[in-house]
């Protein structure tokens, strides 16, 4: 709860919290997410005049009912015996201890039942002068979860949107940005984005790497409300190595998999973002780095983004392994900029020079050796704090 949201439109506020998958395993007895589930806590305290009714398809449109979520999460004892495998054969002695064990387990997953049906939100009409609470079951996410929670009532439709903050990713903290911060206007503003880095570069800063084609106006939490489609990214580890290269292997998704990093000014990237398809092997993903830039009264974030899609051997990497990113990097670009437009949360776009051509004929490679192509141009877009009409800079 020390990491609920609050919000209150007239006589009508809502709470919603998200407990992460060791706190639901305090919760419920079991860790939901190793099951693809997450509760959302939700009240709501109606102290207007007329009943809501709370539309769960809005706020999940493959939620879980409380019993189903019991289900399948339950106790199965058929499934740890497969898992055990030829282990299996070292508990033959506990064998007449069986029968204990399928009457505890069956006892066990009717209490869960019983206890996710009573701490589940009521799917019933909210009365007037009334609060009604519990949890809302969920698929799974990490690092941060968009929630829209829509109350209909007899007379108008209200509607609360979230942000809320899942702890559970091993995520990277780069070293901030201390140098002193500017304001621009708007003039001034495009002469800092001329003067930009026309990419990013390795650690060194010796060798050039993929462009940075993309320039974000807006706090943290904004980009991360318009882009509630994408998926942070995991730093690099043991643990997260292991299922980047199990996805890999397998060709499913990880929709956590970590970035390489990459450097602007000699900082590694602050926010990785990726939107990955079914496989690891394609998905897009977005590097954002925090500057001293502010316009508007703004952050200035400037980014990189390409497309994944496949994968193929190098000697460039410790892995021996390397994406193929599609050279067409402008695509990958728009995509990002339609996708902050279709949020409907961006006041000002347009695009600036600043990365410089390259063409068929003469391509740049990024740092593991990959042709790209591109018009000379990055995307920049402002952000609001609220639904807007977006206008075109008049550079």
């Amino acid at each position: 709860m020390e990491r609920a949201r609050f919000l209150r439109k007239g006589d009508v506020a809502v709470t919603v919290a998200v407990p992460s998958d060791h706190e639901s395993q305090r919760l419920f007895g079991v860790r939901l997410a190793r099951h693809g589930l997450q509760a959302v806590w939700l009240e709501v305290v109606n102290d207007g005049r007329e009943p809501l009714w709370l539309d769960l398809v809005q706020l999940a449109p493959n939620y879980y009912t409380p019993l189903e979520a019991a289900n399948v999460v339950r106790f199965a004892l058929g499934k740890r015996l497969i898992a055990f495998g030829l282990l299996g054969w070292l508990f033959l002695p506990l064998l007449p201890l069986l029968p204990l064990k399928l009457l505890s387990a069956r006892a066990a997953n009717r209490r869960l039942c019983e206890f996710l049906r009573t701490v589940g939100f009521p799917t019933r009409a909210m009365l007037a002068g009334k609060t009604v609470k519990g949890f809302v079951f969920t698929p799974a996410d990490e690092g941060t979860k968009r929630i829209e929670v829509r109350l209909l009532g007899r007379s108008a439709r209200i509607d609360f949107s979230f942000t809320v903050e899942v702890p559970g990713l091993t995520l990277s903290h780069a070293v901030p940005v201390t140098d002193s911060c500017e304001d621009f206007d708007q003039a001034s503003f495009q002469r800092w984005l001329l003067a930009q880095p026309r990419c990013t570069t390795n650690a060194h800063k010796t060798l050039e790497g993929d462009p940075l084609n993309l320039v974000m106006v807006g706090e943290r939490a904004d980009i991360q409300e318009c882009l509630s489609a994408w998926d942070e990214t995991e730093s690099l580890t043991i643990s997260t190595a292991w299922k980047t290269a199990k996805a890999f292997l397998l060709e499913s998704q990880y929709r956590y998999s970590p970035v390489s990093p990459l450097y602007f000014r000699g900082h590694i990237q602050d926010l990785a973002l990726q939107r990955a398809r079914l496989s690891l092997n394609q998905r897009l993903h977005l590097r954002l780095w925090a500057t001293s830039a502010r316009f508007d009264g703004k952050p200035v974030w400037i980014g990189q983004v390409s497309r994944d899609i496949g994968v193929r051997l190098t000697a460039k990497t410790w892995n021996l392994t390397t994406h193929r990113i599609d050279p067409d990097v402008d695509e990958a670009r728009n995509y990002v900029l339609d996708d902050l437009l279709a949020a409907g949360r961006v006041s000002r776009f347009g695009f600036v020079p600043g990365v410089e051509a390259a063409s068929i004929g003469s391509p740049r490679h990024n740092l593991t050796g990959d042709p790209y192509l591109t018009d000379g141009f990055r995307a920049v877009a402002v952000l609001a704090g609220a639904r807007t009409a977006p206008t075109l800079f008049s550079w």
